[in-house]
Formats: structure tokens, sequence, C-alpha cells
């Protein structure tokens, strides 16, 4: 009695079509995705003694210690806040603003926003600032 000998070719599977598929699909998700950064400035605000509450639901204007603009979130130029502070009150009730800002901040900048703001149809435009002891 013959036994047969099994045949024991292995054939190799290329792997390599395979790794430029997970890279290709990686590079794309990478690309596509988007980043958003959490808004956090440090921003050392005049005090006053005369200071009150504000509503929580103004809309708030950041000025940072660079005299970089925010609204909503999102970095602004001076021209173009009066266009997107009139589409935002547009949609809402509150025609208030807080302009929160760096005490280093110079006060033509400062004047320049808050200038913005009116013209954009805030009946209500504040500064944000720390209340003084004492």
């Amino acid at each position: 009695m013959k036994f047969r000998k099994k045949s024991t070719k292995v054939e190799d599977i290329d792997l390599s079509p395979l790794i430029d598929m997970v890279f290709i699909l990686l590079i794309f998700f990478m690309v596509s995705s988007t980043f958003t950064k959490d808004m956090q400035l440090e921003l050392n605000r005049p005090g006053a003694s005369s200071a009150s509450k504000s509503s929580t639901k103004v809309v708030r204007v950041y000025i940072d210690k660079f005299s970089d603009i925010y609204l909503d979130g999102q970095p602004i130029k001076v021209w173009a806040i009066q266009g997107k502070l009139r589409d935002m009150m547009r949609l809402s009730d509150e025609k208030s603003v807080l302009v929160v800002s760096d005490e280093n901040v110079k006060a033509d900048t400062l004047v320049e926003v808050v200038d913005q703001c009116r013209l954009a149809g805030a009946k209500d435009v504040g500064v944000a600032t720390q209340r003084e002891a004492g």
C-alpha cells in the first residue's frame, strides 16, 4: 500500500497592498477631520468699584492681551464684527453685548470694538471688569 504524500506547498499572501490601503485611509481621515480648539483665553480684566453682574444670555466679545478679537468662540477682525453681530442678534431676542477684554488692551482697540457693537444694533454694550474689594 502506497500513501501519497500531501502537497505542503504554502501560498504566500502579499500584505503590501493591504498596508498601503490602510495608510491611504489613515491619511484621508486625518486630512478630512476637523480639529476644534476650545476657547481658553487668559484675561486679566480691569477692576471697577461700580461693577454689577451681567446676564448669561448676552453675546460676548473677547479681546485678549495681544488685541486678538473673538466672537462666538471664533477669531474675527474688527471690521467684520458689525455684520456678524447683526446676524447673531437678528436670530435672538437678546440685544445686549458684553465686551470682555484684558487690562493691557489699548483703549482705542476697546473703543473701536464697542463702537462696532453699537453700530450693529446692540442696545446695551458693557465692558466686563472685576469688582474691586473695599
